[in-house]
């Protein structure tokens, strides 16, 4: 027994008071987390108002390192080091003349952000855009391909709209089931010609849906009498639609030409296309290996690579091959459909006034190499005059100056 007294205090110590300092311990844990356990379930299992509650200072308040510094939801707790959760999308409205993508003039925005009552800690579902969608086949399966071609009825462009819902005003058109990577600018050198116009218009909207095409119309309008000037027009054309869309494609086309086949596809080709290439007025054949008048694709890369189309081919003649001449000493070779494919159709008509053949055309031709660099988009100027944005197309109305 003497051995044993000092282990348990002395003589002070009696049998049991170890076993009943052991209960007292045990007593006071369970009470401590009872208490722990129902402050957790008042706060409704929000552990980040665990601390406050029992007086204990933590980080996340009154700090600069706190929840609104660092974009954390206030009722959301993560492991220090963790990286933050992606931000919150908002909703914002769509953009105009978008960026490559379609429609960026018609892409649909973000959906709306989280309300008030919203569950901020759950990740938030993406929304349906065009992105989802799948890209256009390379053929499209809509086309028909051979098709009648008649100017003896006339056509009212009030019921030309109504067979057209889908196309927006300004004549812009976005497949809506698919993704189009063909981006394409039509460019119509203009003056006085409406009645060929609603031809135009009647056929080639139908023809452009089917080969669901990223499109938009655009005539150009030459303002005043001073003699025509396709080429001109057709520079004015690329630069003013590039301010409405990122086109990628661009394809210039005389008014009165009609494809007789939808097959004949409107867009652009790893090399410059010609795409008028069996026209009625010249027997449905080429009528030169150098032809490249009536409608032709350039890509905006093609377009640029040979400084655009002369500037100074006032009257009638003479462009086409000027920009033929470009596309060869740029080292570009004419892609064409062949002749059955590339069937058109023209609008009878007499010559214009003010676009009497150019008796210079044969001349400058002979020169295109020395003034392609000299003589194009780096020294077009133009006035516009007018825009108007119509329900099938859009007619800009310009100041091209007059012959020098």
């Amino acid at each position: 027994m003497r051995f044993r007294e000092p282990l348990l205090g002395g003589s002070a110590a009696m049998p049991g008071a170890s076993l009943q300092r052991a209960c007292r311990l045990l007593v006071a844990v369970c009470a401590l987390h009872l208490g722990v356990t129902l402050v957790y379930y008042l706060v409704g299992r929000d552990l980040s108002r665990l601390p406050q509650l029992v007086g204990v200072p933590t980080p996340l308040q009154g700090s600069s390192n706190g929840a609104a510094a660092i974009g954390q939801p206030s009722g959301e707790l993560r492991p220090r080091g963790a990286a933050p959760p992606p931000p919150l999308r908002t909703s914002s409205k769509p953009r105009l003349g978008g960026t490559s993508n379609p429609d960026a003039d018609s892409r649909p925005g973000p959906g709306p952000g989280p309300g008030p009552g919203s569950n901020l800690t759950s990740a938030p579902v993406p929304p349906a855009t065009a992105l989802s969608l799948p890209a256009c086949p390379e053929e499209s399966p809509l086309l028909v391909g051979p098709m009648l071609i008649e100017f003896n009825i006339p056509v009212d462009l009030k019921l030309v709209e109504e067979q057209n819902p889908k196309v927006k005003v300004g004549g812009r058109y976005t497949p809506k089931d698919c993704i189009s990577p063909h981006k394409v600018a039509i460019i119509i050198p203009f003056r006085n010609r409406q009645e060929h116009l609603k031809y135009w218009l009647y056929y080639l909207h139908p023809i452009l849906q089917r080969q669901q095409l990223d499109y938009g119309i655009y005539v150009i309008n030459q303002a005043g009498e001073s003699m025509f000037n396709r080429a001109k027009l057709l520079n004015v054309g690329f630069k003013e639609a590039l301010k409405d869309y990122e086109y990628n494609c661009f394809v210039f086309s005389d008014v009165d030409l009609i494809p007789m086949n939808d097959r004949n596809t409107y867009r652009c080709f790893s090399q410059p296309r010609h795409i008028s290439v069996a026209m009625d007025k010249f027997g449905f054949s080429l009528p030169y290996v150098q032809y490249f008048g009536g409608v032709s694709a350039l890509s905006k890369q093609q377009f640029l690579t040979i400084n655009g189309f002369p500037n100074n081919y006032w009257g009638w003649g003479g462009e086409d091959d000027d920009i033929f001449n470009r596309l060869a000493f740029k080292g570009m070779s004419v892609s064409r459909p062949n002749a059955v494919v590339g069937k058109c159709r023209m609008i009878r008509h007499s010559r214009d006034k003010k676009n009497e053949p150019n008796p210079q055309r044969f001349d400058r031709i002979a020169h295109t190499k020395e003034t392609m660099l000299s003589d194009g988009l780096n020294t077009l100027t133009y006035l516009v005059l007018d825009v108007q944005r119509f329900p099938l197309y859009t007619e800009i109305t310009v100041d091209i100056g007059t012959p020098s």
